[in-house]
């Protein structure tokens, strides 16, 4: 390390350079990754005091209202040059506009699941979503699995199987929300260093903006909106729904360019399990034997998977530490 004047600043002895630096930001990212999944995990209760607004109208609301906070996160934290500066570079426009894409479709499916009483099977896709990631190791980064990430897998699609036949369907929108914010986390961990958070998320909310606004302006001229027909109350839930939206995206990215995939794997059960207690504690949902089965089935392939994770890096962890001079 050095001083502003060049001149080498002084290491406490038996500490290396550097690692009080890299063990805060890891402590900061741990933090972010709470913040982000258990906001994500009580979002059920927000979006039932909300109704009677359909899903439609709270995602157009969700996008607008964002758009606004982070403008005004823009201006506090003055990086108005580094949100210029993604949009002249292609290629971050580019994956950030596809992220967009991503977490609309995300959003349109988990509030539709919470609001015609699904929020059991919602919770589902975020059990099953760190399935959905190994796969995309697989398919799009060519990445050889493991044998216990093949059992998980493999388990994972007895899993799907199961549920299938519990509940008489394709369970869509759980595979919908998994497969939907699996490419979205990996498209955002693509974008690396080159947009922080605050800027990611808001060339994602000004993609969506003009389609949330022309959703808004419809639904105002066919009567169908509630923003301003339900009470003081209901109006300024909704108005507060960019705050609920933009805190824990932004905590996700901030936590996602600080941590490696397997922390991030581990962190993002806090909200599956916290939607999950609150649809059967909360919103009462029914849960059958074979549901049951069911999500015993897949929490057994994500056990599998967590500890072949961590046995891995834990393996990354002894080989870097022989491989220092």
């Amino acid at each position: 390390m050095e001083s502003h004047s060049g001149a080498p600043l002084a290491t406490p002895a038996g500490q290396k350079p550097g690692l009080k630096a890299v063990d805060k930001d890891t402590t900061a990212g741990i933090l972010f990754g709470i913040g982000a999944y258990g906001l994500w995990g009580l979002l059920p209760i927000y979006f039932f005091v909300l109704q009677p607004a359909g899903a439609v109208e709270i995602v157009a609301n969700r996008v607008v209202w964002s758009l606004i906070f982070c403008a005004l996160l823009i201006t506090v934290t003055r990086s108005w040059h580094v949100l210029v500066g993604a949009f002249k570079d292609r290629s971050v426009f580019g994956t950030l506009a596809i992220a967009a894409g991503l977490i609309a479709v995300n959003w349109l499916t988990y509030t539709f699941g919470v609001t015609t009483g699904q929020a059991v099977e919602a919770s589902l896709g975020y059990f099953i979503n760190p399935i959905v990631s190994v796969l995309l190791g697989v398919f799009v980064l060519k990445e050889t699995l493991r044998p216990m990430q093949w059992a998980a897998v493999g388990i994972g699609f007895v899993a799907v199987v199961v549920l299938t036949i519990s509940y008489g369907k394709l369970p869509w929108i759980a595979l919908t929300l998994a497969v939907s914010f699996g490419l979205y986390g990996f498209v955002k961990k693509r974008v690396g260093p080159k947009a922080d958070a605050i800027t990611s998320l808001t060339v994602e909310t000004i993609v969506l903006a003009p389609l949330a606004a022309a959703t808004m302006v419809f639904l105002a001229f066919t009567n169908t909106a509630t923003l301003t027909n339900n009470g003081a109350t209901h109006f300024w839930l909704l108005l507060s729904s960019g705050i609920i939206t933009a805190v824990p995206l932004v905590f996700f990215g901030a936590s996602a360019r600080r941590l490696p995939m397997t922390s991030i794997g581990l962190l993002q059960y806090f909200a599956p399990v916290l939607q999950f207690v609150i649809a059967l504690v909360v919103f009462q949902e029914a849960m059958t034997t074979g549901r049951w089965i069911g999500f015993g089935v897949v929490w057994l392939a994500l056990l599998i998977l967590t500890v072949d994770m961590l046995i891995h890096a834990r393996k990354n962890s002894a080989a870097r530490k022989l491989a220092r001079p």
